[in-house]
């Protein structure tokens, strides 16, 4: 009897018109998030892929860097915003890291890494054309970019950042990439 008289006490009618008008409200604030959280997923997904980067330079060795810094160079859109630049005040290897984004290629014998974005995915080919035979490691988050001959790919598999390695094309880069970082790869492509 307690239950029924407390539901239909006086004000319980503006209590009741003020957790609707609150859900609703809450409903409509839900909807706008889901739109913030796909731009903040994507902001997360490449500030975890700034930090595979780093990982993969970390575990990368170079048969050839002259001097204290090692180039980094970011092609085509850059995705990355601010976040990448982070690297640069994190020494890897006792080498500092220097970001650069390139709007062309003929700069291309400065970088030790380069990033592909995966809006130049259809130039893909011609660009490994123009760092093959040099001692750059090539990075990419397009789909099947390992099989056509870049280093190291990235891709979401569940919402997780999942890496496969072309060791062929590190081989004929010159470079030796680290056992424990190919035991995590999801493929290696010899």
């Amino acid at each position: 009897m307690h239950r029924l008289t407390k539901r239909f006490r006086p004000g319980a009618r503006l209590n009741n018109c003020l957790f609707l008008l609150l859900f609703s409200l809450l409903l409509n604030c839900q909807q706008l998030a889901i739109g913030k959280s796909i731009i903040d997923n994507h902001i997360e997904e490449y500030r975890v892929k700034a930090a595979f980067i780093y990982n993969f330079i970390a575990f990368t060795q170079w048969s050839e860097i002259s001097g204290p810094t090692l180039d980094l160079c970011l092609y085509g859109e850059d995705n990355f915003g601010p976040e990448i630049d982070l690297l640069q005040t994190r020494p890897v290897n006792q080498l500092s890291i220097k970001v650069t984004r390139l709007s062309d290629l003929q700069h291309l014998q400065n970088c030790h890494v380069l990033f592909i974005s995966r809006s130049e995915a259809e130039s893909l080919t011609s660009i490994l054309g123009q760092s093959q035979g040099k001692n750059i490691l090539t990075i990419a988050d397009s789909q099947s970019a390992a099989s056509k001959g870049v280093i190291i790919n990235m891709h979401l598999d569940e919402n997780k950042v999942k890496f496969e390695i072309n060791l062929k094309s590190a081989r004929n880069a010159g470079l030796n990439i680290n056992a424990r970082l190919l035991q995590l790869a999801t493929r290696v492509y010899q």
